[in-house]
């Protein structure tokens, strides 16, 4: 937490050069800690980022295909689920027969590290055909690949039924099923001589790993798997891809704690950031409680083992790195969202069902992280920021009032003191921030992005004031207070609303009038999933039903366009006419907030505020029915499966739920 880190909390030590591979473009399979990324032309040349990986370690960066000869022409590429992409090329074996393509070369690729490719012939004769495939690696790691340095490919060596690479920091392999005619250690070629018969199939299947490595066995694929497969079904198609490609991309994100592999978090995304971000991996975690209480209970206790203790300002709090905070603000310190956001988490997985005994658990560090609040406050009304000086920001501050009231009912409800003192200081943010922090002006004013620490106000409109929404979920279906009244509140939800923030693809960064503002801008302009959800579901829990349905609409639009992956962001331009929202090139995709995001955008709709603690469900659907009908089946409450169904009027009605648990007012 000293030293500034590159930008978007990334790769340590990866410097974001001008020849950064775009990531945009690429087809990524995940099942962490396996990737395999590729262009839609199928062929891996060991350009870019292109090649399969294990453990943020390249090992296979080159795979290349040649039948009879030739490449087969390229005509199809698709994603079929999180971890397997398809590509289908063509090939004319008898060129006097006309431009009818009589070879279809199909090609299934894993991010487990498994290719398998299968020959279909059209031919009306026998055929016998060679193939050829071109194999090579680097071992390189993914700084390296990012940074523009991955180096030569090693010198291969026959190994077994396949090829081997070695270095001084790894090694890996490459086994063939059948086994091939010829292995080429000179040139990195295997060949085949395949026997197709009229109308028949023969397959290759090749499987990469490092050596000592056991095949992949991804957290997502098991059947202890923290989330649960939950199902939309309704009169817009774009919800049921959305929900099910949301929760395929986080499935593949999960990871085990290798030291407790009971537990699980979620990687913040690929390719860049495929390890824990605390901050992320928290708020992700809360986003997905409708899935279940599995993912949080997890992330809660690893983040736990990471707190930190003993004496010194820093005791209590879950580290994380600084975070680049875009053109108007130094950079961020994730350590303090984490650490404000763990007592959160806790808090509402207890009402969707967290077990009893798990809450206690867990409940010394979520005390040790709001002990940690009160000492950085101390008289102060603000919790401000050590790294810059004093400065105090807005999003913080919505993170620290609502860690101190769900902290505090969250300590009540387990019998602990020390709940009326966060009510306090929470009453007291809320008064000093209603004057403190607006700004004033013909349209009705707004709240500041910061304060600095001689007073003067930052003033410029962002999307973190939508934090300001995002109050928390206290017992019997009530939200908590938010830091701005009620005239404020409105003000605000008009602004989130309005085409300079409203993007017509979601929420931008900031506002498109704002200086600075930049459509690309990752904190300047682009649209970040995370924060459109988090307006939507705060404008929905507040009644601003017309604004967050704009938002939710242009939202799943965009994901209609990224074929229902939604990248963690994308450009701020305004949606124009038959337009499409544009890729930034630097943008995970999957990505653990954008996924969770998703799943909360959808089930906003439903408005479901469990408090499993009580044996009650309350239901706030939004009453607009922008999706029209929509139901939800396989969704977790109090850990029962809990279905809903929302009407064309805005009604919801429960349709599975668990033994006792009874609808609220």
């Amino acid at each position: 937490m000293g030293q500034a880190p590159p930008p978007r909390g990334a790769i340590p030590g990866l410097r974001w050069s001008a020849d950064l591979p775009p990531a945009h473009t690429a087809m990524i399979c995940v099942a962490l800690p396996g990737l395999a990324i590729s262009t839609e032309a199928g062929q891996l040349t060991g350009r870019g980022l292109e090649g399969f990986y294990r453990a943020g370690r390249r090992v296979l960066s080159r795979c290349e295909i040649r039948v009879a000869g030739r490449e087969p022409l390229a005509v199809q590429a698709r994603m079929i689920s999180a971890d397997r992409a398809r590509f289908v090329g063509t090939l004319r074996t008898s060129p006097q027969a006309g431009p009818d393509p009589d070879v279809v070369v199909e090609r299934n690729r894993y991010a487990d590290g498994t290719e398998r490719i299968t020959l279909h012939s059209a031919a009306s004769r026998p055929l016998r055909l060679p193939v050829e495939v071109a194999l090579g690696s680097d071992l390189a790691d993914l700084i390296a690949i990012a940074s523009g340095n991955a180096g030569p490919e090693l010198p291969p060596s026959v190994h077994d039924s396949g090829l081997r690479w070695s270095c001084a920091t790894g090694n890996a392999s490459v086994t063939a099923e059948p086994p091939p005619s010829d292995a080429l250690a000179s040139a990195g070629l295997l060949r085949w001589e395949l026997d197709l018969p009229p109308g028949g199939s023969r397959s290759v299947e090749l499987r990469v790993r490092p050596d000592g490595a056991g095949p992949l066995r991804a957290v997502g694929r098991a059947a202890t798997s923290p989330l649960a497969p939950a199902h939309a079904e309704g009169d817009d198609p774009t919800a049921a891809a959305l929900l099910r490609t949301s929760i395929q991309d986080l499935q593949a994100l999960l990871l085990r704690d290798p030291a407790h592999p009971t537990d699980t978090h979620l990687a913040a995304g690929a390719p860049w950031r495929c390890g824990m971000a605390p901050a992320d991996a928290l708020v992700a975690a809360r986003m997905v409680l409708p899935l279940g209480t599995g993912l949080a209970a997890g992330t809660l206790r690893i983040l736990a083992r990471t707190q930190l203790t003993g004496p010194g300002t820093q005791s209590g709090m879950i580290p994380g790195p600084r975070r680049d905070a875009g053109p108007l603000l130094p950079p961020h310190c994730t350590g303090t969202e984490a650490t404000l956001l763990f007592p959160v988490l806790l808090a509402e997985a207890r009402r969707w069902g967290l077990p009893e005994q798990e809450t206690e658990a867990l409940l010394p560090a979520a005390e040790r992280c709001l002990n940690w609040l009160r000492a950085a406050v101390g008289d102060d009304p603000y919790l401000r920021d050590p790294h810059s000086g004093g400065l105090t920001r807005c999003e913080t501050q919505a993170h620290a009032h609502r860690a101190a009231l769900l902290g505090a009912d969250l300590l009540e409800a387990c019998g602990r003191t020390g709940g009326d003192g966060l009510r306090q200081w929470a009453q007291a943010l809320r008064t000093a921030f209603r004057k403190d922090f607006w700004v004033d002006d013909l349209g009705g004013g707004r709240p500041a992005v910061a304060r600095t620490p001689d007073g003067r106000l930052v003033p410029h409109l962002s999307s973190t004031a939508a934090h300001l929404l995002d109050t928390g979920l206290l017992g019997g279906g009530v939200m908590a207070p938010g830091l701005l009244d009620k005239v404020q509140t409105d003000h605000l939800a008009r602004l989130l609303g309005s085409p300079a923030m409203d993007s017509g693809w979601g929420l931008r960064g900031l506002g498109a009038k704002e200086r600075g503002f930049n459509p690309f801008g990752h904190r300047a302009g682009a649209v970040r999933v995370q924060e459109t959800a988090l307006a939507v579901a705060g404008l929905a829990a507040a009644g601003y039903e017309k604004e967050a349905a704009s938002l939710l609409r242009g939202a799943l639009a965009a994901a209609a366009a990224f074929d229902h992956r939604l990248p963690e962001m994308y450009a701020g331009e305004q949606r124009a006419e038959d337009g499409a929202p544009l890729p930034h090139p630097a943008a995970c995709r999957p990505a653990a907030t954008a996924a969770a995001a998703g799943v909360l955008l959808l089930t906003t709709l439903a408005g479901i505020r469990p408090d499993a603690p009580a044996g009650t469900v309350t239901l706030r659907p939004v009453r607009g029915a922008p999706l029209g009908e929509i139901g939800f089946t396989g969704l977790r409450v109090a850990g029962a499966p809990f279905s809903v169904r929302v009407s064309r009027l805005g009604l919801a009605m429960v349709e599975e739920a668990a033994d006792g648990l009874q609808l609220g007012v």
